[in-house]
């Protein structure tokens, strides 16, 4: 089968990143048309605009997408792209598996875990105003709907994916009524999965527990801002952002994408680890029924980290970005 995907390179290091991945899937033998457009910094240079239409029509067209990383610039400038992506599309739930990868320091190699991340309300959809000079207004919101859908995606996904446990972190204990009514949201869903554990903790509790005794966690379920924290919390625990994978999914479609930064520093040298952006990749396979060609990449990719030998410089290595490529693509033939 034949499939049209939408190719976002990004900016900074997304496009030697990009172009290191797509020649590790095309070489699993499956049958990808890429159809690529720009979005943040480039797109505003050429368009005039950060998310231009024809690419939103790409994504809604083929409802599937690949992304690099695009710059958000911090304090001023224009606002995320990847936030005006998920707004935009609705893509509404965020999937972050952490797993430890061979060969990889890190603080916990056993870690095998998956955050479900709320991903259109909250205080990180950035609904805030200037009340007054020197006063500013942040509004976080919560919907039963959102809220409700969002536990119903985690509990469709562990028992698909074969996961035995959901743990909901919130704040309830404090935020009554919006954290609460999340809570309430993901009580009322596990009753209809009584083959699934259902618990939760206060978020600052969770975050502890998650750095002293990470494996009680299976299954992570958060609303938008905890996620994005946690997240990023879990990705320290096996290595770093530049190994771990992310999806943002909805009824419109799916977008996959490195996580970590656009690096401008170490930009067009080369370098840097296509792992994050590739394991992203491998989701994608998965998500558009191609199992075997990522079964194929993974296990390719998990022999070169297994081997140790072509490693690139953010893990302890010399290897380029290219090389890096280039050895997974061997262990697959």
């Amino acid at each position: 089968m034949k499939h049209r995907i939408t190719l976002i390179p990004g900016d900074g290091i997304g496009p030697e990143l990009a172009s290191s991945v797509v020649r590790i899937i095309e070489a699993s033998g499956v049958d990808i048309e890429w159809e690529t457009h720009y979005a943040g910094a480039q797109a505003l240079e050429k368009f005039g605009e950060t998310l231009p239409q024809p690419l939103l029509d790409s994504i809604i067209q083929n409802k599937v997408a690949l992304k690099g990383p695009v710059t958000t610039p911090i304090g001023k400038g224009f606002t995320s792209v990847n936030v005006g992506l998920r707004k935009a599309l609705d893509l509404y739930a965020n999937l972050r598996p952490i797993r430890a990868l061979p060969n990889v320091p890190c603080r916990y190699p056993e870690l095998n875990l998956v955050i479900v991340r709320e991903n259109t309300e909250s205080l990180y959809a950035g609904l805030e105003h200037v009340v007054v000079p020197g006063v500013v207004e942040s509004l976080k919101i919560i919907t039963e709907k959102a809220s409700t859908r969002i536990a119903r995606f985690a509990f469709e996904y562990a028992r698909r994916e074969g996961r035995k446990k959901i743990t909901c972190g919130h704040k309830a204990n404090i935020m009554k009524l919006s954290d609460g009514l999340f809570l309430d949201c993901f009580r009322k869903v596990a009753t209809e999965f009584p083959d699934i554990e259902a618990d939760d903790k206060i978020i600052d509790n969770a975050c502890m527990q998650l750095v002293m005794r990470p494996e009680q966690f299976d299954v992570m379920l958060l609303e938008n801002l905890y996620g994005d924290i946690v997240s990023d919390l879990c990705a320290g625990l096996i290595g770093g952002l530049g190994l771990v994978p992310g999806a943002n999914i909805g009824e419109k479609g799916a977008m996959f994408e490195a996580v970590h930064g656009s690096a401008p520093d170490i930009a067009g040298q080369g370098i840097a680890n296509p792992t994050a952006l590739l394991q992203s990749g491998i989701l994608m396979l998965r998500y558009i029924g191609e199992r075997e060609s990522a079964d194929l990449v993974e296990n390719a990719m998990l022999k070169v980290f297994e081997e140790g030998k072509v490693r690139t410089r953010d893990i302890g290595g010399t290897a380029k970005t290219a090389e890096f490529a280039d050895a997974i693509i061997q262990q697959m033939k």
